[in-house]
């Protein structure tokens, strides 16, 4: 009988053992389980995004401002000292209002003279051609009285040899009359030689005096314009945007007086990224947003320089702009690089949005776990990019950053 209790008692114990080791085994497997579990994430702390299928568009984007596409920029066409200033900045004025009065006495006098060089330039040519049309007269009719003489004296050697043939006029009276007809002759030729070269002399010299006039009528005209210039004209009707000046102001020739711009004509000039305006060229379609509306446009100019990490982009608006858009407005632009059609898309994730291999959270069909996958990404938009592999239309990834659980593959959202 003491042998079967020891028996019993010893089948307890074991028993009481095996039911410890169970019960830890269990603790352990449980211990276990918690250690795996996934991280809790508030879901309202993430930003869960969808893959749609459809069009994607390449869009590069950047701010700019609105700035005016007529500019006319006025410059002093003489130095002078600013006298009066007739309008300020945001003036509206038309084509023939004054901007400002400069002065300049020492201009005003020199016009004076050189329009007096001009007068005395005139009645000099005026004396000269009546000079040369007295030498042109005289010369001819020396011409004429040689000439006269000239016949006479051949009529008189034609009469003396008819008569030498009767013997009635001796040998040298008649070698006499013959030379003195030739003599004449000689001097007829030379005479309307020296006509010919007076003549060409005369249409030299008042050729000469004419230059001399229009050169000094030129002089005239560009100090009378300098003189006019003093009083500062818009030139264009717009509005003025720039006038840097003070009464009493020193302005040297070529100075920057005034800029007038038309408001009702501008575009839109974007700053683009360095690194993204590689693919931007002149005629992409664009968008410019601007106050709460956007408008169409198209790129019309890039600037081949690079200031500030930037390339400035200047598009055209194609659309009318809203009633309150002004001068130097900020905007917003976009510009279409190019179009994928049929491409599965998502939205950019905060960390890599660019081509290449990401590491996303994709949620179960239950939306309460996410696990991490590896997706593989294309070209990208200002706001989408192109799966290339990893995710299936309909998923949903979790777009947000969520680089504080590097080391988790599966998460639980609550």
């Amino acid at each position: 009988m003491d042998v079967a209790i020891e028996q019993r008692s010893k089948g307890r114990v074991y028993a009481l053992w095996g039911l410890v080791a169970i019960a830890l085994g269990g603790a352990s497997l449980g211990l276990a389980r918690l250690e795996r579990a996934a991280p809790v994430v508030p879901k309202a702390s993430v930003w869960i995004g969808r893959v749609q299928r459809g069009a994607l568009v390449r869009e590069v984007s950047g701010p700019g401002r609105l700035v005016p596409e007529a500019v006319r920029v006025i410059s002093a066409a003489a130095a002078g000292t600013v006298e009066v200033i007739h309008v300020k900045p945001g003036a509206e004025v038309d084509a023939g209002t004054a901007l400002l009065e400069l002065a300049n006495p020492e201009l005003e006098l020199k016009a004076l003279e050189i329009a007096g060089e001009v007068k005395g330039a005139e009645a000099q040519l005026l004396d000269l051609k009546a000079t040369l049309a007295i030498q042109a007269i005289e010369q001819r009719g020396k011409v004429h009285d040689v000439a006269m003489r000239h016949r006479e004296a051949t009529r008189l050697a034609g009469a003396k040899e008819m008569l030498a043939s009767r013997d009635m006029v001796a040998p040298l009276e008649l070698a006499e009359t013959r030379e003195r007809a030739e003599s004449l002759a000689v001097t007829l030729e030379l005479e309307r030689e020296h006509e010919k070269v007076l003549d060409s002399a005369s249409r030299a010299r008042k050729a000469a005096q004419k230059a001399q006039v229009e050169r000094l009528r030129a002089q005239q005209v560009l100090r009378e314009h300098q003189v006019a210039a003093l009083s500062v004209r818009a030139g264009a009707a717009g509005l003025v945007q720039e006038l840097p000046l003070e009464v009493g102001e020193q302005v040297a020739i070529g100075a920057r007086l005034a800029k007038v711009v038309d408001p009702k004509r501008l575009r839109a000039e974007l700053r683009i990224p360095e690194s993204r305006a590689a693919g931007v060229v002149v005629g992409q379609a664009a968008s410019i947003e601007l106050l709460g509306q956007r408008v169409r446009g198209r790129v019309v100019h890039i600037d081949p320089a690079v200031e500030g990490g930037n390339v400035s982009v200047d598009v055209a608006i194609e659309e009318p702009l809203p009633p309150d858009a002004k001068l130097d407005l900020s905007v917003d632009g976009r510009i279409e690089l190019d179009r994928l059609d049929d491409v599965l898309r998502v939205e950019k994730p905060a960390l890599g949005g660019g081509p290449g291999s990401v590491s996303l959270f994709k949620l179960g069909a239950d939306g309460r776990f996410a696990h991490r996958v590896s997706v593989e990404l294309g070209p990208s938009s200002v706001s989408t990019v192109q799966v290339i592999s990893g995710l299936a239309e309909g998923d949903r990834v979790i777009l947000s950053d969520m680089s504080q659980w590097d080391n988790a593959d599966r998460i639980e959202l609550q």
